[in-house]
C-alpha cells in the first residue's frame, strides 16, 4: 500500500512560563493513500499539536525536538515557508473544530472559496513547467541510456521524439482550456437561466440587472469550436442582442414576458451545446501540430477514434515502448545501486550502535551513508521515494542533536542541582515552598542514538522490500503514469484561473458538500449560515485544491448529533469519491467507529495503542482505551457510564512511568517506575501496557466492554469492516 505520510519519533514540547510543556513524546505512525487513520484521546494528549505540526502551523512557542514527518519526499519540519508554501492547502488540508472561527465573518462566502484558487494560479504554474522540463529531460535521458548507448543518431532521434511531445502536449492543453472555459460557461449560463426562470415565476426575482448582464456574458463566453459554434452561434449571438434590448423596460414594470421567452430559447441552444461529446484533445493536439492538414469533416465520435488511430500509429505507440524501456532500464540500474547502498549502510550501521559516539566518526559515516542513498535514489520515478530523499538530511541533524545534547546535559544538570539544592534548603529550614523543582531539560541521548539505529533501519526494511517486489512492476502502467503526470503539470502551466472558472468550481464545490441553492449561498456572509452548513462551506474550501490529504481536527466537537452524523457521513464519502487519506482527530471513540480504517489511541503525548477498527473495538488492549469505551455513550443499554478518574498528569512534569498509571486501577507496581514499550498483539495491533508482558498477571476485560463487544457483534459489527 502506498504511504503518504509517514511521522517518525515526534517529540514537540512548548515554552510557558511555569516550564517546558512536553506535549508530543516521541510518537510514529504512517498514513496510507485513501486510508482514514483516526487519533483519538481526550484534550492535551497532543493529537491537535501532531496535526499541526504536519500542516507546519505550531504556535511560536513550540520547540520540535525530534522527528521527521515526511511526505512526497520532503521532510515537513525542515523545508523552508517558501516550499511549504505549495503543501499547505494544495496538497494537504485541514477542516477546523469551529467553522465560525475558520471563517471570515465580513467577507461573502464565494469570495472565501474562491480566493485560494486566484493566488495560487501564478504559482502553480511556475512550479508545473519546472515539474514537466526537469521530468522530460530525465526521461530522454534514460531513453538514451537504454536504446542508444554510443548511437548518436538513435539518441538524436529519442531527444527529438520527447521534444515533439513536449511541444503537442502544450498544444493539447491549450485546445482543452479553451472548451473547458467555454463549456463551464456555458453550463453556469444553464443553471443561472432556469433559477431566473423560477424566480420570475414565483415573482422573487431579485438584482435583476445584474443577474441578466452575467447571463449574457456566460452565454458570450460559451462560443467555441466544440461548444456552441456555427448557426448555434449566430443564433445565440442574435438572442443576446435580443436579451439586452428587451431586459431594460421590463426590469422598470416588472412585468416579464420577453425576458422568459428569450432566455428560453438561449437555453434550447446551450442546453444541446453542454450535452455534445468531448473531443480527444490530446491526440488532436498531436495531430494539429504535425499532420499539417485541416481537421477532417466528422462527428465528434468517428474524429476521435481517427485522431486517437492518427496519434497512436504516428507517435504514441512508439513514445510508450521507449518510455516503458526507459522506466525498466532505470529500475534495473538504481536497484542495483540499491543493493549497494544497503551493503554501505550495513558495514557503516556498526558506528552508531557502538557504546559510546564519536562525533567526526559519526558523521564521516553518515556522509558516506548519505553519498550512497543518493546514488540509488531513481528521480524519474512519480512517486518519490520519500524515505531515501530524506534519509541524509535527517541523519545529519540527529547526530547534532545527540552531540549538541551532550554539551546542554551538562549545562542542565549544573541548573537542576542548584534547583534542587535550593529546595531542599527551604524545606530543611521548615518551610513549605510554593514552587516544584522543574525536571532536567538534559536531552535523553539513549533515545536519540536509539533514533538514529531507527532511522537506518527503517532505509534498510524499506530498500529490501523494493528489491523483493522488483520483479512485480508493471512499466505499462507505470508509463501510463507518466503520461498523466506530464499532462496534470501542462495543464497547470497553460491553465489560467479567471474568476468565472473559479466561481464555477466553488458552486461545484458547494453542490458536493450538500448545500442547496449554491447561487445563493454563494453571495451570503458566515453569519448567514447554520453551524452545519458553516462546515459544510470549510470542507468545501479545504477541498478546493483538490488535496491528498485531508486533516479533520474534531471537525463535529460544535454540532449537534444530528448534525454530526450528516457530516461524518459527507467526509467518508469525499474520501470515497475523492481516495483521500484522512487524518480523524477526535476525543470521541464513538464517533470514528464507522468511517475510521485504523485508530491511534493517544494519551499524554505517546500513542498507546494502535490497530484497525475491528482490533481496537473487539480487542481494545490498554486501559486507557478501557476506558474510553466504558464511558462511550450506547443507546443500546441502561447501564451508567463511567467515568475516568482523576486528570491528565501535568506535562511539564511527566509521569517516569506509564502516564496513564495513576488513574489505572489495573496499574502494576512497574507502571510507576518505566514506561512501557510497545508490544506487538499482532500485525495490525500494537499496545504500550505492561499487562501485556509475558510476566504480567492476567487481567479479564471489564464486564462494561464484553457486553458492549457481545451487542456490537450480534448487530453483525458497528465498526467499519471495510
Amino acid at each position: 500500500m502506498e504511504k503518504k505520510l509517514s511521522v517518525n519519533n515526534l517529540v514537540i514540547s512548548f515554552r510557558t512560563p511555569a516550564g517546558k510543556v512536553q506535549a508530543v513524546r516521541n510518537i510514529s505512525f504512517d498514513l496510507n493513500k485513501g486510508e482514514t487513520l483516526a487519533i483519538v484521546g481526550e484534550s492535551g494528549s497532543g493529537k491537535s499539536v501532531t496535526s499541526k505540526a504536519i500542516l507546519g502551523i505550531l504556535a511560536g512557542n513550540s520547540i520540535v525536538e525530534s522527528g521527521s514527518i515526511i511526505y512526497d519526499g520532503m521532510d515537513l519540519l525542515r523545508i523552508s515557508e517558501d516550499e511549504f508554501y505549495h503543501v499547505r492547502g494544495d496538497k494537504i488540508a485541514m477542516i477546523f473544530q469551529d467553522p465560525l472561527s475558520s471563517l471570515n465573518p465580513i467577507m461573502r462566502i464565494g469570495k472565501q472559496l474562491t480566493e485560494a484558487m486566484l493566488l495560487k494560479g501564478k504559482a502553480r504554474q511556475k512550479s508545473c513547467r519546472s515539474a514537466f522540463n526537469d521530468t522530460l529531460a530525465l526521461l530522454a535521458d534514460a531513453m538514451v541510456e537504454a536504446e542508444a548507448a554510443g548511437n548518436s543518431v538513435k539518441a538524436e532521434e529519442l531527444r527529438q521524439m520527447c521534444k515533439n511531445f513536449d511541444k503537442f502536449e502544450f498544444k493539447h492543453i491549450e485546445l482543452e482550456q479553451a472548451y473547458n472555459e467555454a463549456h463551464e460557461a456555458a453550463l453556469e449560463a444553464h443553471d443561472e437561466i432556469k433559477d431566473i426562470l423560477f424566480y420570475i415565476e414565483k415573482n422573487a426575482f431579485e438584482d435583476e440587472k445584474y443577474t441578466l448582464k452575467e447571463v449574457a456574458r456566460l452565454a458570450g463566453d460559451s462560443f467555441n469550436d466544440w461548444v456552441v459554434n456555427g448557426e448555434e452561434a449566430s443564433e445565440l449571438k442574435r438572442l443576446i442582442g435580443e436579451l439586452n434590448s428587451v431586459s431594460g423596460s421590463e426590469i422598470k414594470s416588472r412585468n416579464y414576458v420577453e425576458v422568459p421567452r428569450v432566455l428560453k430559447e438561449m437555453d434550447k441552444i446551450i442546453e444541446t451545446a453542454v450535452k455534445k461529446d468531448e473531443p480527444d484533445f490530446f491526440s488532436m493536439g498531436y495531430y494539429i501540430t504535425f499532420a499539417n492538414e485541416p481537421l477532417p469533416q466528422k462527428s465528434v465520435k468517428e474524429l476521435n477514434d481517427f485522431l486517437r488511430k492518427y496519434a497512436d500509429e504516428h507517435f504514441i505507440d512508439n513514445f510508450r515502448e521507449c518510455a516503458a524501456g526507459a522506466l525498466e532500464h532505470n529500475a534495473k540500474k538504481y536497484n542495483e545501486l540499491k543493493k549497494e547502498a544497503l551493503k554501505v549502510v550495513a558495514e557503516q550501521k556498526s558506528v552508531f550502535e557502538a557504546d559510546k559516539l564519536d562525533k567526526k566518526v559519526c558523521l564521516d559515516a553518515a556522509a558516506i551513508m548519505a553519498k550512497a542513498i543518493d546514488a540509488s535514489i531513481d528521480k524519474l520515478e512519480i512517486h518519490k521515494d520519500s524515505v531515501a530523499y530524506t534519509f541524509g538530511s535527517t541523519l545529519k541533524i540527529l547526530i547534532n542533536s545527540y552531540f549538541t545534547g551532550i554539551n546542554k546535559n551538562v549545562t542542565a544538570a549544573k541548573k537542576h542541582a542548584n534547583q534542587s539544592a535550593k529546595y531542599e534548603k527551604l524545606v530543611a529550614k521548615g518551610k513549605t515552598p510554593s514552587w516544584k523543582v522543574a525536571p532536567s531539560t538534559a536531552v535523553d541521548l539513549d533515545l536519540v542514538q536509539e533514533n538514529i539505529v531507527d532511522l537506518i533501519e527503517r532505509l534498510e526494511n524499506h530498500y529490501k522490500e523494493v528489491l523483493e517486489t522488483a520483479d512485480s512492476r508493471n512499466y505499462q502502467n507505470e508509463t501510463s503514469e507518466l503520461i498523466k503526470f506530464f499532462k496534470n503539470n501542462a495543464s497547470g502551466v497553460v491553465m489560467k484561473i479567471t474568476k468565472s472558472m473559479a466561481k464555477y468550481k466553488a458552486l461545484k464545490l458547494m453542490e458536493e458538500v450538500g448545500i442547496p441553492d449554491v447561487r445563493k449561498r454563494y453571495r451570503q456572509y458566515p453569519f448567514e449560515f447554520s453551524g452545519g452548513m458553516r462546515q459544510r462551506i470549510v470542507i468545501a474550501i479545504a477541498l478546493a485544491a483538490d488535496p491528498d490529504i485531508l486533516i479533520c481536527d474534531e471537525p463535529t466537537t460544535a454540532l449537534d448529533v444530528t448534525i454530526q452524523a450528516q457530516i461524518l457521513e459527507l467526509i467518508n464519502k469525499i474520501k470515497k469519491d475523492r481516495n483521500l487519506s484522512i487524518i480523524f482527530i477526535t476525543h470521541d471513540l464513538g464517533v470514528v467507529a464507522n468511517m475510521a480504517d485504523r485508530i491511534a489511541v493517544m494519551y499524554a503525548g505517546k500513542i498507546v495503542e494502535t490497530g484497525t477498527c475491528q482490533d481496537v473495538f473487539y480487542a481494545p488492549a490498554h486501559p486507557y482505551t478501557w476506558a474510553l469505551l466504558s464511558a462511550m455513550p450506547d443507546v443500546d443499554t441502561n447501564e451508567k457510564l463511567e467515568a475516568i478518574p482523576g486528570t491528565p498528569p501535568n506535562m511539564i512534569y511527566p509521569p517516569v512511568g506509564d502516564a496513564f498509571a495513576d488513574r489505572n486501577k489495573y496499574a502494576l507496581q512497574i507502571d510507576f517506575e518505566m514506561q512501557p514499550p510497545m508490544f506487538k498483539i499482532s500485525d495490525t495491533h500494537y499496545a504500550a501496557t505492561w499487562l501485556l508482558h509475558p510476566d504480567a498477571p492476567k487481567v479479564e476485560l471489564p464486564k462494561i466492554i464484553t457486553e458492549r463487544i457481545a451487542r456490537m457483534k450480534s448487530k453483525g459489527g458497528a465498526v467499519n469492516a471495510e
